[in-house]
């Protein structure tokens, strides 16, 4: 049996631990670096929205033109979802 260390999405740190599970069943975890912005982080999303990459695909497409049903259609998410990452990253 091989073990993959887990790391955070944020920091890239491996001191991780279990930290319950969400309201669909998926194991939820916790980055124990006192630095890191993110506190919770799961591995298995359950809405394709919540991705990181899915989120930066968001941004390309509006820097390219792109609207945001069309954004929504291509990337399988809702537009309500387009919308409020594209007002985070305007406040960024």
């Amino acid at each position: 049996m091989v073990r993959e260390p887990i790391h955070c999405p944020s920091c890239n740190c491996t001191n991780i631990v279990k930290h319950g599970k969400s309201p669909e069943g998926k194991q939820r975890y916790k980055c124990r670096n006192t630095d890191c912005p993110r506190s919770t982080f799961l591995l298995q999303y359950a809405y394709q929205g919540y991705l990181p990459d899915v989120k930066q695909k968001i941004s390309d497409m509006a820097v390219n033109g792109s609207g945001i049903r069309d954004t929504a259609r291509v990337l399988h998410i809702s537009p309500t979802t387009v919308i409020e990452e594209l007002k985070k990253r305007t406040r960024d």
